[in-house]
């Protein structure tokens, strides 16, 4: 079926335009804004008129790749009648599978509107991002591993009666995890005697702590994770710009420890005599998204995940896509003249969740936000692509970084799904 983009210049035009009087271009979303196939790229512009005189006018639009390389340039001249409406249509083939920006604007009388700007995407499955790995990877992450098994948890819970209710209990918890450090979260309990399944949520970067609604979800436990000087931990911080922290080896960079603590949450849920072991899942977005990703490669006690927006992928590509976080990586490197782009992003490959992807064994289910300009889509499918076990996506051509109301009953049916 054809798809077609549809956009709408809006609101009046005069035959002398003045810069500040340009209307307003809003998106009309027809279905996903994804292309597929032989699907050309379809995008149709709307104007209306709603003077009494005839304009004038040329459209354009410029379509780059996610990393800003040209691809299209394409122009238009179009007469507009008096009180009346005119549409114009722009298609393309795309070049390749990927992400596409595009940039639309009107001139008339050699003023310039305001640029509209969003992003499209061609066959995002079929994105290569080759791996990275080092050799030595596997056995890298396999002694890390053993060295978190040598440190005793030292679970500590603490109920929280003004957070509870009478359907499921709140308890703050304390463990200690990699390097025998004290990492804290959040536990929900059903009061409901029983084996009950669990939800992990893993954080986002620098999220502040959150108690889940103890009257929501009376099926499940819960357990809010806050990893080393994160959450719960960020009053006490002694990681600096987390990302950055500890650069100078993959023994000491920052991810290392907090993948770690990752897997201890789900020690600390499998040691809990009221959870179901066959049915812990896990969620998260922006860092908890990629949280959710590393934990599920490197623990596979994990029966199903549910990602989102999902952060740590595919860094050289997407150090080219957007501002943030290289920015931190340039100052680093500012501060610390003598340590390569090199070396780097070799430290960085055994933490890139491309190269942990594919160890993932339990089904996934990740949500997209085409417009992100956070963890843009193409480092979303960078890791997306090199799952191996049963996965599906959702995009949501409208959202930025941050997912719609929609995507918590998405997810909330896909758990179901599978516990069942």
């Amino acid at each position: 079926m054809k798809k077609t983009i549809l956009i709408y210049f809006l609101c009046s035009l005069s035959v002398v335009v003045q810069a500040d009087n340009f209307p307003d271009l809003s998106f009309h979303i027809r279905d996903n804004w994804v292309f597929y196939g032989d699907e050309k790229g379809t995008i149709a512009v709307v104007l209306q008129n709603q003077t009494n005189q005839s304009i004038a006018s040329q459209i354009h639009l410029d379509i780059t790749s996610d990393d800003y390389l040209p691809v299209y340039s394409f122009s238009q001249q179009i007469k507009i009648y008096a009180n009346d409406s005119i549409q114009t249509t722009f298609t393309f083939a795309f070049p390749a599978p990927g992400f596409y920006r595009c940039c639309i604007y009107q001139e008339t009388n050699g003023q310039k509107s305001e640029e509209k700007k969003f992003n499209i995407g061609y066959e995002p499955e079929k994105i290569i991002s080759p791996g990275d790995a080092q050799p030595d990877f596997q056995s890298f992450w396999d002694s890390t591993r053993k060295e978190l098994d040598q440190v005793k948890p030292e679970y500590q819970l603490s109920e929280l009666k003004k957070s509870s209710s009478k359907i499921r209990k709140v308890y703050h918890v304390k463990m200690k995890s990699f390097g025998n450090e004290t990492i804290e979260g959040y536990y929900v309990v059903p009061v409901k005697k029983g084996k009950h399944p669990v939800i992990i949520s893993y954080m986002g970067y620098g999220s502040k702590p959150w108690i889940p609604n103890p009257d929501n979800n009376p099926g499940f436990a819960e357990f809010v994770l806050s990893t080393r000087g994160q959450g719960l931990l960020e009053a006490g911080n002694k990681y600096g710009k987390w990302i950055t922290y500890g650069l100078e080896s993959k023994e000491t960079y920052y991810y290392r420890g907090a993948f770690m603590d990752l897997v201890r949450a789900i020690d600390f849920v499998s040691s809990r005599p009221e959870i179901d072991t066959e049915k812990i899942v896990a969620e998260g977005g922006s860092q908890g998204g990629a949280f959710t990703l590393a934990a599920c490669a490197l623990d596979h006690r994990i029966k199903a995940a549910a990602p989102f927006i999902p952060f740590l992928s595919d860094y050289k590509d997407y150090f080219k896509i957007v501002h943030w976080p290289r920015v931190d990586f340039e100052n680093y490197r500012k501060e610390n003249p003598s340590v390569t782009w090199d070396h780097i992003y070799e430290v960085l490959s055994y933490f890139d969740i491309k190269n942990l992807a594919p160890q993932i064994q339990c089904p996934v289910i990740m949500a997209v936000g085409l417009q992100d300009e956070v963890c843009p889509p193409h480092t979303n499918f960078a890791g997306y692509n090199r799952i191996n076990s049963e996965k599906q996506y959702y995009i949501f051509p409208d959202q930025g970084h941050d997912v719609p109301a929609s995507w918590w009953e998405i997810r909330y049916q896909f758990y179901q799904k599978i516990l069942e």
